[in-house]
This record gives structure tokens, C-alpha cells and sequence, in this order.
């Protein structure tokens, strides 16, 4: 009987794929587990790679190779993967990340089999960026808190604070995938808030054990922008569902996260020049932000007052004096 299905999901990943893989085939492991790897037609020579592991290891590797793009942002690939999975549990893993612990399986799985009230536990990650071009971090701090429930990862900003290669979680706790799942461009914080919306509580194990590779060759980190108004909007319509999802419990949080996003849409490259869609993102953001007074005087005057208009008062403001001044 498999235990953990370790589902990795890769889109032209062949410079990584190889360390990925043999990361998960080093665990140390008292119980089957079995390695899916899905790749959503990837043009370059990963799938190749992932035929050679499974020729290798035929009882371990079970390849999920599409011939055509599945879409939805990964999601679609993702899901496929899932629909295949044996496991009692389930270890998400991007095809560019890798395990940095032989004993994480075990360690995780023992976890889940002694506490059934837990739907998933998690541990810390390193950052690197391929590029160089920021210094390696992690994705917990010092101070993250060692239980989770669904209220943490609501904010009135994005709460994000579990890397993808970094969680178990049992399978079959998610029966129902929502239409705004499917449409969000993230993953995981959808996966968050679907596993945890019934209760069910996260254990925090504070070791390093994976690292979480950001590159620009098919990291959405790099991709997605916050100048951009399609992802922008994309998160909206995220938090939107998240809020139907949750049954409005926390409505008034959500908002102010939306609102933030209508605010970084006033300034992105779609609205240079389109007055009108910034007056509407000016207005959404004044009424779900309620922002302080002066912030509030700030949006009006730079985004809702014309600024022909601007200028055509000030001309008339001005013109006693420049009239005055010339006779």
C-alpha cells in the first residue's frame, strides 16, 4: 500500500529535474511511496529526462507526460496528478525545487499517522534565486507559529508562508476543487485555505529541508508582476472567491487585501493614460480600503480630479493675480 504519493509537477524544467528526482529518491523511508511527474508539454527535453528515471526506477516513477499544455495556470497538471495518486498523503513538489533532508518523508508521515486531528504539516525552506539576484533567505521566520489553522492565512495583506516543496497534506481532505480554484493563478494559497476551511490544523516543523528555487525560466515569481493589471485583477477575483468560499467570516480582512490590489492597479502599465479605468479602480479601492483622510484626499486629487480640470481651475485660480500684475 502506498503511503505518500510525492506529486511533482514540471514545465520545462531540464536543467533542475535530475537534482528534483534524486532528492525525493534519496528519503530514507520505512513505508512505499510512489513519485508521480506530471509535465505539461514541456518544449525542451524534460520529458526525456523524466523517461530515463522511470526506466531506472519503474516501481517509483510514474510519468504523467501530456503532449499538449493543459492550461489554468498548472493547475489542470496539478489536478491530473492528484486524480492519479495512490497515497494516503501527498507531497507537492515544483520540478525545480528539491529535498534537502533524507529523513523529510519519514519524519512528515510519522507526524500525520500520530495526530489525525492535522491535515497537513510543513516545514522551513531555503529561497535561492538563480540570478543572484538576491541573498538566499527563508521562507519562515524565526517566530512562525508551530499550529495553523485557516485564520493565518487571512490579511489584510497576502499571507504566504508555506513553499510548495515544504507541505504534507492528507489526500482526500479537498473533495470539491471551486471554479475560482481553477481560475487563480496561484497554487498554493488556494490548496491553504481549501485544506484548512474545515477546521483542520497545520503543524510547523522548524527544520530546513528543502529549497525553493526562484528562476526565469519558468518561475511565476519572475512572470507575474505587480504592474501588471491582468495579475492584479486575477488576485481580486482570488480573494473574491476565497471570501465566498469562507462564508464572509472574514469580509471586512479581505477587502482591505483587495483594495490594496485595485490600489497597485492605479499605477500599472494597462492604465497609463486610461482615465476612466483609474477613476474605477480609484473608487473601488476608496470605498473596500477606507483609507485615512489624507490618503483619501491623495487618490482624488492624482486619480479621480482630471487633470485638465486641474489645471483649467488653477488657471482661473491664478488669473486675478496675472491680471493684476499686468496693469
Amino acid at each position: 500500500m502506498v503511503k505518500v504519493s510525492v506529486m511533482v509537477l514540471t514545465y520545462k524544467h531540464e536543467k533542475f529535474i535530475r537534482k528534483t528526482l534524486d532528492s525525493i529518491l534519496s528519503q530514507k523511508v520505512n513505508f512505499k511511496f510512489e513519485v508521480l511527474v506530471g509535465d505539461d508539454a514541456s518544449p525542451d527535453n524534460t520529458q526525456a529526462i523524466i523517461r530515463e528515471y522511470h526506466q531506472k526506477y519503474p516501481d517509483i516513477i510514474v510519468p504523467l507526460l501530456h503532449q499538449e499544455n493543459l492550461g489554468g495556470f498548472g493547475k489542470n497538471n496539478t489536478l491530473v496528478a492528484l486524480e492519479a495518486a495512490k497515497g494516503q498523503y501527498i507531497a507537492p513538489m515544483d520540478g525545480d525545487d528539491y529535498w534537502t533532508d533524507d529523513n523529510k518523508l519519514q519524519k512528515m508521515a510519522d507526524f500525520l499517522d500520530t495526530h489525525p486531528d492535522f491535515v497537513a504539516c510543513f516545514h522551513n525552506a531555503e529561497i535561492i534565486f538563480d540570478d543572484d539576484s538576491h541573498p538566499n533567505q527563508f521562507v519562515n521566520p524565526p517566530d512562525q507559529k508551530e499550529i495553523v489553522t485557516v485564520e493565518d492565512f487571512i490579511g489584510e495583506d497576502e499571507v504566504w508562508f508555506i513553499a510548495t516543496s515544504a507541505i504534507l497534506f492528507r489526500h482526500g481532505v479537498i473533495n470539491h476543487y471551486p471554479q475560482w480554484f481553477h481560475e487563480s493563478k496561484s497554487g498554493d494559497i488556494p490548496r491553504y485555505i481549501l485544506l484548512g476551511k474545515g477546521g483542520g490544523k497545520f503543524k510547523y516543523m522548524n527544520e530546513v529541508m528543502s529549497v525553493y528555487r526562484k528562476n526565469r525560466n519558468s518561475g511565476m515569481s519572475f512572470t507575474d508582476g505587480y504592474a501588471d493589471a491582468e495579475f492584479l485583477k486575477n488576485r481580486i477575483d482570488m480573494y473574491r472567491g476565497i471570501d465566498k468560499e469562507l462564508n464572509y467570516r472574514f469580509h471586512q480582512t479581505l477587502n482591505k487585501n483587495v483594495a490594496r490590489y485595485y490600489r497597485m492597479m492605479l499605477d500599472s502599465k494597462q492604465y497609463v493614460d486610461k482615465y476612466f479605468k483609474k477613476v474605477s479602480a480609484a473608487i473601488q479601492y476608496l470605498r473596500l480600503g477606507k483609507p485615512s483622510s489624507a490618503t483619501t484626499k491623495e487618490i482624488i486629487r492624482e486619480y479621480i480630479f482630471p487633470k485638465w480640470l486641474s489645471r483649467t481651475y488653477s488657471f482661473f485660480a491664478l488669473l486675478p493675480h496675472r491680471i493684476k500684475n499686468n496693469t
